[in-house]
């Protein structure tokens, strides 16, 4: 059905679904300075748009609204179909807090009163 249709209709097409995944999607990837919409993910990877950045490597951290979600580190990434397909070599988990190196006693007070 696409070969009938004129170039330019194709490339408005594309160009509106594009931007409806970029508006359907809260994650985002943050390289540097830079932050762009996450248009698919994946376990093993992402695709973003093409248009917006052509080559991508290194230490990412990915974040869903405001909440950072992974670190990730991106070893390859290629064009296919006008998305940037970028595959992670590990993606680690963002945690709120420090892990403690020590187990907590859960019966341990909370705070200590002084003496009066």
């Amino acid at each position: 059905m696409s070969d009938y249709l004129p170039k330019e209709v194709r490339a408005g097409l594309e160009e509106a679904r594009k931007r409806d995944l970029r508006r359907r999607s809260r994650l985002r990837v943050l390289a540097g300075d830079e932050v762009y919409p996450i248009l698919r993910f994946w376990e093993t990877g992402f695709a973003l748009d093409a248009d917006q950045v052509q080559h991508l490597r290194g230490l990412v951290d990915i974040y869903d609204g405001a909440r950072h979600v992974y670190t990730s580190l991106i070893v390859a990434s290629g064009v296919e179909a006008g998305e940037l397909i970028c595959t992670m070599k590990r993606s680690t988990v963002a945690h709120d807090k420090v892990p403690l190196d020590y187990v907590r006693d859960e019966n341990a007070p909370v705070a200590y009163l002084p003496r009066d």
